[in-house]
């Protein structure tokens, strides 16, 4: 894993992304005082990002995970693994690592929203929104971030990198 790690660039440190989580915990908090939360946690890239903000919110709440896969070359979602709450009448949040196209996050938010929450938004850590084919814009955004990929801090390269606590982009 050091090969991976030589080719790359720190992007954000570690105490960088602890500052707009706790950001994002507080704007969370101050929106949904007095409720109770649903929080979704789209699997495999977003784990991080949840274990590290579910704490800053002090709220109650609940989390669930799903599990999805996009087949790029046609433009389809499958369902690997399915929420397991009910989320009818309750407040969910999406917690997204990145979003890129759009388009797995858009299959999950319509997909949620059949199910009938009292409300459905997105948290995510980084907003790319220069890669995006569907319109969608987070309600909770740690940071824009420009047409690169990143690796760390939950994101991969062929599962890769993952467990590093800073986020790196490739040397050019």
């Amino acid at each position: 894993m050091a090969r991976l790690k030589d080719s790359m660039i720190v992007y954000l440190t570690r105490g960088e992304i602890d500052e707009m989580i706790v950001r994002l915990g507080k704007e969370i908090e101050m929106d949904y005082r007095g409720k109770e939360l649903t929080l979704i946690c789209p699997l495999k890239g977003s784990c991080v990002f949840l274990a590290d903000l579910c704490r800053q919110i002090r709220l109650p709440q609940q989390i669930d995970f799903v599990h999805l896969a996009a087949a790029e070359e046609f433009g389809t979602v499958r369902i690997l693994k399915d929420i397991s709450v009910n989320i009818a009448g309750k407040h969910v949040l999406v917690i997204e690592e990145i979003i890129d196209t759009g388009r797995t996050l858009s299959f999950l938010r319509n997909r949620l929203l059949a199910s009938s929450p009292a409300s459905l938004k997105i948290v995510t850590l980084l907003d790319k929104p220069a890669r995006r084919e569907i319109p969608l814009k987070p309600d909770y955004s740690g940071m824009t971030i420009d047409d690169r990929y990143v690796v760390g801090y939950g994101m991969d390269s062929d599962e890769l990198g993952r467990n590093y606590g800073d986020i790196f982009y490739f040397k050019q």
